[in-house]
């Protein structure tokens, strides 16, 4: 069937296989030249696409133990994080981190190292993951580990798939007394105010911001930050505390169609917007729903639409903290001199490092930043990647779709032990995927 990620760029003609059980991957990856893993499509570009053999993971969705002293959740690798919160929200359990795709599967958080508003405090996906069981190119099957072959761990978690199929693990959840956040809203004017706030936020367990890629003058990089924390059950209003751990999901509809060109988020909706979600967006504190908070795009289903049939990029980068303000200016200043501005961009903070190899976040900050696929938008993201790279910073790949072989290598410097750890466990690159053939991975 013809394949793509969320961005819906690019798209690859690819035989699918589903695997319901541990044997079916086996035959699949003894029978095929290559192959790669796929969980619910939510990489927004092309890392879980090929051309030779794509293993779908979604109907390895069973959940296998739960160790409610230790919040101790083992389940296959197909489960979503929305099954997740179905089955543990009411019980007063949530995931330690969480994206903002709530449809992303165990397997694909940890295979990208899925960061959430919280890395500062928390880090990543797999910082809580106490083991999984890989699939490796000889049929076997090795339990990895932050304690046991820790190695093969860091190369797997960040790893796109790239060392294995991940077939099952165990994860840590986090107590919670509600299925509510207590949310703080602030206003910023400009951007050395909103990063300045964002340094001040580091005491709060979740904080992101929406920043105006569109302002200029003194309003130049102004967002609006929020910042959150579960609510207690003493915190609620009097009519919630009956049913404290009840999820309520917005529901906002769906997109029908692909919106033509001519109104795929042109750059008057842009404009638009941002000046609407600024004013919009009162300062002060309210306690809303957990699926509002930390997945409000899911509210609207596939909203990807939005960005017409050519599909969007998603250009994440994070810059390193020494480096970050003054990166951020120069990446707001080159998209300001352009026709071809982002109407979603998210800053967040990220803390130290302690990922896999190839995970995404270190110290500093990240911006992520949406456009549609176009011309100038491919042109827009090359320089914008030459930015990142001058600062010390590098790209996320579990949204990328268009970066060079030579801005990767910039970018991670533990790409030669990822290297030398993956070829101890798949020598002939039987797990291969669009994206790691670009990159020469």
């Amino acid at each position: 069937m013809i394949l793509s990620g969320w961005g819906r760029y690019p798209s690859l003609d690819c035989p699918v296989f589903q695997a319901r059980h541990e044997d079916d991957v086996r035959r699949l990856v003894d029978g095929r030249v290559s192959v790669i893993a796929r969980g619910a499509g939510r990489a927004y570009g092309d890392a879980a696409l090929n051309a030779d053999g794509v293993l779908s993971a979604l109907p390895m969705n069973r959940f296998l133990a739960f160790d409610p002293v230790a919040g101790a959740l083992t389940c296959e690798a197909g489960v979503a994080l929305d099954d997740i919160l179905d089955t543990f929200v009411p019980r007063g359990w949530f995931p330690m981190v969480v994206p903002g795709l709530r449809a992303a599967t165990v397997g694909g958080a940890l295979a990208a190292d899925v960061h959430g508003k919280n890395h500062h405090r928390d880090g990543c996906f797999g910082d809580h993951t106490l083991w999984l069981d890989l699939l490796t190119a000889d049929g076997g099957v090795t339990r990895c580990g932050p304690d046991r072959e820790s190695r093969l761990f860091r190369a797997t978690r960040g790893g796109m798939g790239l060392t294995g199929v991940i077939l099952r693990a165990a994860i840590r959840l986090r107590r919670i007394e509600t299925a509510v956040i207590r949310q703080e809203t602030l206003r910023l004017a400009d951007l050395d105010s909103g990063l300045d706030a964002l340094e001040a936020s580091d005491d709060w367990t979740y904080n992101v911001a929406w920043i105006d890629c569109r302002a200029s003058g003194k309003g130049f990089g102004r967002s609006v930050l929020t910042r959150g924390e579960h609510a207690r059950v003493e915190e609620l209003p009097r009519a919630l505390r009956a049913d404290p751990l009840r999820r309520s999901p917005p529901r906002l509809g769906t997109v029908p169609c692909d919106l033509p060109p001519i109104l795929a988020l042109n750059a008057v909706a842009a404009r638009l917007f941002n000046e609407a979600y600024f004013r919009a967006s009162r300062p002060g504190e309210a306690l809303i729903g957990l699926d509002r908070f930390f997945f409000p795009l899911d509210g609207l289903s596939a909203w990807n639409r939005l960005y017409g049939r050519a599909g969007l990029l998603q250009h994440q980068c994070v810059l390193p903290r020494a480096s970050a303000r003054a990166g951020l200016r120069a990446l707001l200043n080159r998209i300001a001199a352009t026709d071809c501005r982002p109407l979603l961009a998210v800053l967040k903070r990220m803390g130290p490092r302690r990922g896999g190899f190839l995970s995404f976040p270190i110290d500093g900050h990240s911006l992520a930043l949406d456009f549609p696929v176009s011309p100038a938008s491919f042109a827009l993201c090359d320089d914008l990647d030459a930015i990142v790279a001058d600062c010390g910073g590098r790209l996320y790949l579990a949204k990328d779709a268009r970066m060079s072989a030579a801005t990767m290598r910039k970018g991670y410097p533990e790409l030669e032990q990822f290297a030398e750890a993956r070829a101890a466990w798949d020598a002939d690159g039987r797990f291969r995927s669009r994206q790691s053939e670009r990159l020469g991975l």
